[in-house]
């Protein structure tokens, strides 16, 4: 995505809370559109806390956040979320190729028909995600690296402008590690939380 001058995030004395429980309070920074970003912290300092907030699933508690120059929640749906450790149903019957193509649902109409170019975009981030060997195979067959894959793959076949991913290296085998790194380094278009 061109730099538009823009930026992608801005917080303002941002504080963010899961009921009476404060995650994050009174931080003010600015994400730059264009870029790979890292939020860095220890676990429980708010890093995935934040994350929702951008993805535009929880308000701010105290200050402002905008994405993309509107508040999370009535911007256009243009940031893809992949989340850390989303574990894959036993009794869900999805393929590899279903999961990624979940990917377009908020392009496709009604009927959730998939048109060429949504075809197009799931067979490039699975090939990007080196996993089109995979399509037809269930989830529930796959590793965990593999699923997380699947996900990533999911997440950027999504029509996005901004692409987060929480704690994207945690826990994967050293090929889907190697995989994933590549995007990260290879992307411009995301917010990347590289956790620990």
């Amino acid at each position: 995505m061109a730099d538009t001058g823009t930026p992608a995030v801005v917080a303002e004395n941002l504080t963010l809370a899961h009921g009476t429980f404060v995650a994050v309070r009174d931080v003010t920074c600015t994400i730059p559109e264009g870029q790979v970003t890292a939020i860095i912290g220890p676990n429980g300092s708010g890093k995935s806390t934040f994350l929702n907030a951008i993805a535009g699933l929880m308000d701010p508690v105290v200050g402002t956040l905008t994405v993309l120059g509107r508040a999370p929640r009535h911007r256009p749906r243009r940031v893809a979320y992949v989340l850390q450790n989303v574990e894959a149903p036993t009794d869900l019957p999805l393929t590899v190729r279903e999961t990624v193509t979940m990917g377009r649902y908020a392009n496709l109409g009604w009927f959730r028909i998939p048109r060429r170019t949504d075809r197009q975009a799931v067979d490039a981030a699975m090939d990007r995600m080196s996993i089109a060997d995979l399509g037809d195979r269930h989830l529930n067959e796959l590793s965990g690296g593999q699923r997380h894959r699947v996900l990533v793959a999911q997440g950027l076949a999504q029509h996005h402008d901004i692409l987060i991913l929480d704690e994207p290296m945690a826990g994967l085998d050293v090929v889907s590690a190697e995989i994933i790194d590549g995007i990260v380094h290879d992307t411009t278009d995301g917010c990347c939380d590289q956790g620990r």
